[in-house]
């Protein structure tokens, strides 16, 4: 995929039919947790909605995270003969692609330290309080997850939140 053409669908989609001129479209920041985005690539329930979102998404936020956990999911499937060499290297690939359209958050000493407040106010695991953190740091318009908890704890923290 060309990054130009993704940026131009990406405007497209998000323009409303009564508003020709985009004049009233807002751009949005999307934060992706690991376990929504893999949603992308392994197709399950909610990988449509994955989808649907991206294509409204005006900017892709991932932490640094992401990247791993969803190669750690797909390997399991190739482990489990749920996915076979082909369709892992597909995935592979298509992640890689992705994760060069995104913004990619660093765990960063402001991260950790959202992390540390998550933690203290929520029953959370490391990870996901990570991941919080990024999409605070990145100033998240929309953070997704499948993780009710994780979700809960963001919501807490200011940012809008959507359950794939």
């Amino acid at each position: 995929m060309e990054k130009k053409r993704l940026e131009a669908d990406r405007q497209r989609d998000f323009l409303e039919p009564d508003d020709p001129g985009g004049k009233r479209a807002q751009p949005m920041k999307v934060f992706f947790d690991s376990s929504s985005f893999a949603k992308r690539y392994i197709r399950e329930e909610g990988s449509d909605e994955v989808d649907a979102i991206l294509l409204k998404a005006s900017s892709l936020g991932l932490s640094v995270l992401c990247l791993p956990e969803v190669i750690s999911a797909l390997s399991r499937k190739l482990r489990e003969s749920i996915l076979n060499r082909d369709q892992y290297a597909l995935a592979k690939q298509a992640l890689l692609a992705d994760a060069g359209d995104a913004d990619i958050v660093n765990v960063s000493p402001q991260v950790v330290g959202q992390a540390i407040a998550l933690l203290e106010k929520n029953s959370l695991r490391a990870m996901d309080a990570l991941h919080i953190g990024s999409a605070i740091a990145w100033k998240a318009q929309l953070f997704i997850s499948s993780d009710k908890k994780q979700l809960s704890a963001a919501s807490e923290s200011g940012l809008k939140t959507e359950l794939i």
